[in-house]
């Protein structure tokens, strides 16, 4: 157990946290002919924001001055490219989308000299290209010039057309550039990652589907990670080799998104939970095509139903969370052990599903799906990839990690989330109501601001980007108001561990006009016999003699 703490305190220390998940659906594979890629940015040391960056030229000769994306710290400057494109949050105006996890790997690979972190190469990158191939050559352009300053990464890249996984990781210090290699998702296939390298053997004579760098394998055989024939090679295998945490922090969020689209993949099961290494497919093929709502929900997944839920042990307390406080694993009487890893985990920052549609223009064809806090109770808004202007609510400055504000989306979320968190089975209940409200209007909406957005296209495609820019900047001025309802209407409702009792959308009152007596449920039967049965007779009432 050693060597699993070992990797997650590398993660923690690259990430700020360890889990992140992209799940990912090729164009076939999707109900509408979109293709979708999610992402779910999971750190305590994040602030939940909307980044923005406007499309604008520059002369010749400037200099762009490049920060860890992670920490703020400078790493060095670049040349700036003379034309940059639109970027709302991570997707640009052209309908290319770029998400990423964290792997770590081999940690005598990283260079601190570099001056490309991860996440300075993707939304440089989202500056840069127009499509999923003109990115994967811009980034392994960048990493090559100015070095990769970063751990390994998987990254999924995406455009209406083409899905890709590119993982990549450094060549330690003193040796610029990065080893990677890039697979495209076939599209009636779906796959995912998260935290742990998926790309096994590949096609070493298939540029259509499948490119990498010329010293991929030559450079682990250099370094003693690989033997054999190149057929034979596993990136993930040389640079990322399986331990206990990878299978069960890392795969089984994997495996819970393919088990949930694919009966086949039940078997995978052991593999989840740490207690085989047979590797799981970089892609299937679902049993029915998804839709970004299908995506949304997904990203709220956890482990439900599965071998790994883990809402019905002691641990889950009496209201059956899904959730327990870090760290990751613990230790009684010289034991290890380990707490489960689901998709949606209580540090996020912020997550998305980026729909791409090739059949519409750019500035109506893309949406970034976008939430602050953790996926399953954030609300997906819809931000279309023109979008010129950040709403106040998910803006940079509005609070902060140390600074609590009544008009952020971020600490009102989390507000609202640490308040369901104490009596999930219930408060849970309450949230999803308001959630599937607001994002069922949206979806509803979405025809007819659509159609609106193309006829103003007509006249000027500027015109559209600010019609949609507007609607959605007001859907989250609407929104982050309905969630601050939501968190009185928690308060009150649920103060003091009674429930309030409800009448026709209304608190009941008695009938002289005082609130009516509340109920005072307690906790389940299951509850209270694991209370008796760790107690003993400690709490047993007996007669007095």
């Amino acid at each position: 157990m050693k060597k699993v703490i070992t990797v997650i305190a590398l993660l923690c220390v690259t990430l700020g946290s360890f889990p992140c998940t992209n799940l990912l659906v090729g164009k076939k594979a999707s109900t509408d002919g979109s293709t979708l890629i999610s992402y779910a940015a999971d750190s305590y040391a994040l602030y939940g924001e909307l980044y923005h960056w406007p499309a604008r030229q520059y002369s010749p000769g400037e200099m762009l001055k490049v920060y860890e994306w992670d920490t703020g710290k400078y790493l060095g400057e670049i040349p700036q490219a003379l034309q940059t494109y639109n970027v709302i949050g991570n997707m640009n105006e052209h309908q290319l989308a770029i998400g990423e996890t964290t792997f770590g790997g081999r940690s005598e690979l990283s260079d601190s000299t570099g001056i490309m972190d991860y996440g300075s190469l993707i939304y440089i990158t989202l500056q840069r290209a127009k499509n999923a191939r003109e990115a994967i050559s811009v980034m392994t352009g960048l990493v090559n010039e100015h070095g990769y300053h970063s751990s390994g990464e998987s990254f999924s890249i995406a455009d209406p057309e083409e899905v890709w996984v590119m993982e990549m990781i450094g060549k330690g210090p003193g040796n610029k550039g990065a080893v990677w290699v890039a697979v495209r998702i076939p599209d009636d296939c779906v796959s995912a990652h998260a935290n742990q390298a998926r790309i096994q053997q590949f096609p070493l004579n298939d540029p259509d589907n499948c490119i990498y760098s010329p010293d991929v394998i030559s450079f682990a055989r250099e370094k003693g990670y690989f033997e054999g024939n190149d057929t034979d090679f596993s990136f993930a295998k040389a640079y990322a080799p399986l331990d206990f945490g990878a299978l069960r922090y890392c795969e089984a969020r994997v495996w819970s998104f393919f088990n949930k689209v694919n009966k086949d993949m039940a078997r995978y099961v052991t593999y989840a939970q740490g207690k085989t290494t047979d590797p799981m497919p970089l892609y299937i093929k679902p049993d029915r095509k998804l839709s970004a709502q299908d995506i949304q929900e997904m990203m709220r997944d956890h482990y439900e139903g599965t071998e790994l839920d883990w809402r019905f042990d002691v641990g889950a307390g009496p209201f059956n969370s899904p959730y327990r406080w870090s760290p990751l694993s613990f230790e009684v009487d010289s034991v290890e052990y380990c707490n489960e890893r689901p998709i949606a985990t209580q540090q996020t920052a912020f997550s998305f599903v980026a729909q791409m549609r090739s059949w519409l223009p750019d500035e109506i064809g893309g949406i970034l799906w976008f939430g602050i806090d953790d996926a399953a109770q954030t609300v997906y808004y819809p931000f279309y990839c023109g979008h010129t202007e950040t709403p106040p609510e998910m803006t940079a400055g509005n609070g902060d990690l140390l600074t609590f504000s009544w008009t952020s989306a971020f600490w009102i979320h989390n507000w609202v989330s640490n308040m369901a968190y104490t009596r999930y089975s219930d408060m849970s209940v309450d949230m999803k109501k308001v959630q599937s409200k607001l994002e069922n209007q949206f979806r509803t909406a979405q025809p007819e601001v659509e159609q609106e957005a193309a006829r103003l296209r007509e006249q000027s495609p500027s015109q559209a980007v600010q019609y949609l820019t507007q609607y959605t900047n007001s859907l989250v001025k609407e929104g982050v108001t309905e969630w601050k309802k939501l968190g009185e209407y928690l308060m009150v409702k649920y103060v003091d561990g009674v429930i309030k009792r409800e009448e026709n959308g209304q608190f009941k009152r008695n009938p002289y006009g005082k609130p009516a007596s509340p109920l005072r449920p307690g906790y389940s039967n299951e509850y209270y016999r694991k209370i008796v049965d760790q107690t003993g007779e400690k709490y047993k009432v007996h007669p007095i003699q």
